[in-house]
C-alpha cells in the first residue's frame, strides 16, 4: 500500500460547525495530497458509484438497526449486502455533514457553522469530492438537496457537478434573509427544480421527482464513463409531508406527526429498491459501489425509535450524530460489520482511492481517512483517532471564543467529553459500556478528562482562525433562486418584489 499520513490542519478559508479531527501525529489511511500511490486501483477496478443520502433519519429510523414498527425492507436488504460501518459519525445538521462529506476536513474549515444566514456556504477554495472523481475521469451528477449555497458561485455546477437537478436552500420552500432560498412557493408536490441552470416544474412527489431523475440519468450513462450519483434527498426532512398511501402505513400505531415522518422513510426505502433492482436490470449491479447514509440524528419534536442513544439532530449527544453507513459493490465486497470509529470527513479519500484519483496538493491535508483498509478486511489496523463535535449555530455578532465550550463534544473509541456550557463541567462517558451517556464519571478519571479536553482545545486554537469569513457575509437583498425563477417565470413575480429588487 502507498505510504499514508494523517493529515488535520489548515483552513480551506473559514467557518465550521461539528468537527472530527484525527489525533495529531497518528499513521492515517488518507494519501498525502499529490503523492503518487503503488496502486491505482487498490479493488482492480474502478466502480460506477451511487451516494444516497438521506435528510433527518435518524440511526433509529431502519428496521434492521431494531425499530419495532417502521419497516425498511429495501434498506434492510442493501444492509445486507453492505460493509456496515457500526460506529460511523456525522454533523449533527444538514449543511456541516454535507459540507464534511464533500470536502474531507470539519465543516468549519470550509466556513460552514450554520445552516443560514450566509454561513452553510462552502469556502470557494475548497476542494471537493465530485472535483477529484472527475480528475479520474467520472461523470458527475446531483440530485435534491445540495445546501452549500445558493448564489451562482457556490452552487454545484461550479464545484465539479457535471448534472445538476437540486432545490435550493435546506429544504424545499424554504426562505430565509440573504442568499438561502428555494423557488418561491415551492412545495413537496410538483416542485419547480433547478436543472443545469433552468427551472423544471416537475411532476409529483420530490423523492420520487429525485430519484425517478438520477436513474434516467445513470441510464444515460452506463457503459460510458464511470459515475457519481450522488442522491441527496429533501425527505425526511420538516414539514412532515408524504402521499397518503406511506402515512397510512402507520396512522394509528403511532402519534400522527410520527406516522407521517417513517411514511416518508418508507417511500424512501420504496425508491431505493427500484434504483436497486434497476442497477441490477441493467446489468451494472457489480460494476457500482451504492453507499448509503444519513445526514444526522432524527428530526426534533417528534417522537422516535433512537436506538437507546441520548440526543437527536442538532445534539452534540451520540443520538445526533451516529449514523447509517452501507457500502454495497457485489463481488469485490464482503458484507459484514465494522466497529471501528468512522465519519463522514472519511468519505472522500475514501471514494479517491477507489477510483484511483489522485487528491491535488491544493486541497491541502485531510481530516479524513480512506476506509479501504477496513472494506477490505474488517480487522485491519486501524489507529485510535479523536472525532470532535460542535453545533455551532451561534448568534450573528457575538464573541465567537464564549462558544467554545457550547454545545460540543470530543471523542476517542472508549470515551465521550462533552461540553454543554462554559458554566458547566464538561461530562465522561464510557462509550464501551456506557454508550447511551447515561453515568457522568469525570470525577473517577480527571486524567482521561484533562487529555480529551488538551485535545480539544488544541483543535479549537487550529481552527479558531477559520470562523471569521462567512460571519460578516452579507446576503443579496433577494434570495438568487427566487430572483432566477423570477426572470424565468415574470409573470409569477409579485409586484413588491419587483419593488425591493429595483431599490
Amino acid at each position: 500500500m502507498a505510504k499514508r499520513v494523517l493529515a488535520a490542519v489548515g483552513c480551506t478559508s473559514a467557518g465550521w460547525g461539528i468537527v472530527f479531527a484525527a489525533i495529531a501525529g497518528l499513521v492515517g489511511s488518507i494519501a498525502a495530497a499529490g503523492e503518487q500511490k503503488e496502486s491505482a486501483l487498490p479493488l482492480g477496478v474502478r466502480p460506477n458509484i451511487v451516494l444516497i443520502i438521506t435528510d433527518d433519519q435518524g440511526y433509529g429510523d431502519l428496521s434492521c438497526h431494531g425499530n419495532p414498527i417502521l419497516k425498511t425492507p429495501n434498506l434492510d436488504r442493501l444492509h445486507a449486502a453492505s460493509v456496515r460501518f457500526t460506529d460511523f459519525h456525522v454533523s449533527p445538521t444538514c449543511s456541516p455533514t454535507r459540507c464534511a462529506l464533500m470536502t474531507g476536513k470539519h465543516e468549519f474549515r470550509s466556513g460552514v457553522t450554520h445552516t443560514i444566514l450566509e454561513r452553510e456556504r462552502m469556502s470557494l477554495r475548497a476542494v471537493t469530492l465530485p472535483q477529484v472523481l472527475k480528475s479520474a475521469g467520472y461523470t458527475t451528477g446531483i440530485f435534491g438537496k445540495w445546501h452549500l449555497g445558493d448564489e451562482p458561485e457556490y452552487q454545484p455546477d461550479r464545484r465539479g457537478f457535471d448534472e445538476v437537478f437540486i432545490h435550493g436552500a435546506g429544504g424545499i420552500g424554504q426562505t430565509y434573509p440573504g442568499s438561502c432560498g428555494d423557488a418561491p412557493g415551492n412545495r413537496y408536490f410538483d416542485p419547480a427544480i433547478l436543472h443545469n441552470g433552468k427551472f423544471v416544474k416537475t411532476r409529483g412527489y420530490c423523492t420520487d421527482v429525485f430519484f425517478r431523475q438520477a436513474t434516467q440519468w445513470i441510464e444515460q450513462q452506463r457503459g460510458r464513463k464511470p459515475f457519481f450519483a450522488y442522491i441527496s434527498t429533501n425527505a425526511p426532512h420538516e414539514p412532515l409531508i408524504v402521499p397518503e398511501q406511506y402515512e397510512r402505513l402507520y396512522a394509528g400505531r403511532v402519534p400522527e406527526k410520527t406516522a407521517k415522518y417513517w411514511g416518508m422513510i418508507a417511500n424512501i426505502d420504496e425508491n431505493v429498491g427500484r434504483l436497486l433492482d434497476q442497477l441490477k436490470h441493467w446489468g451494472i449491479e457489480r460494476e457500482t459501489l451504492v453507499v448509503f447514509m444519513n445526514d444526522n440524528g432524527g428530526t426534533n419534536g417528534c417522537k422516535i425509535f433512537n436506538a437507546g442513544m441520548k440526543g437527536q439532530k442538532g445534539s452534540m449527544w451520540l443520538g445526533g450524530t451516529r449514523a447509517a453507513s452501507f457500502w454495497s459493490w457485489p463481488g469485490k465486497l464482503k458484507p459484514g460489520d465494522v466497529d471501528r470509529l468512522a465519519a463522514h470527513i472519511d468519505i472522500l479519500p475514501t471514494l479517491a482511492e477507489l477510483a484511483g484519483a489522485q487528491i491535488p496538493a491544493e486541497a491541502g491535508p485531510l481530516d479524513g481517512r480512506s476506509l479501504v483498509p477496513l472494506l477490505a478486511n474488517p480487522s485491519a489496523d486501524w489507529p485510535d483517532r479523536y472525532l470532535i463535535t460542535h453545533v455551532g449555530r451561534w448568534p450573528k455578532g457575538v464573541v465567537i471564543d464564549d462558544f467554545q465550550y457550547v454545545r460540543a463534544a470530543i471523542r476517542n473509541t472508549n470515551y465521550s467529553l462533552v461540553f454543554t456550557s462554559p458554566k458547566d463541567k464538561p461530562e465522561l462517558f464510557d462509550l464501551r459500556n456506557d454508550y447511551g451517556q447515561q453515568k457522568n464519571i469525570a470525577e473517577e478519571h480527571p486524567e482521561v478528562v484533562a487529555r480529551l479536553k488538551e485535545q480539544y482545545d488544541r483543535w479549537w486554537r487550529e481552527v479558531r482562525p477559520c470562523l471569521d469569513f462567512n460571519e460578516a457575509a452579507q446576503g443579496p437583498p433577494i434570495n438568487p433562486f427566487k430572483k432566477l425563477y423570477w426572470e424565468q417565470f415574470p409573470d409569477e413575480r409579485p409586484a413588491s418584489a419587483a419593488s425591493a429588487a429595483s431599490q
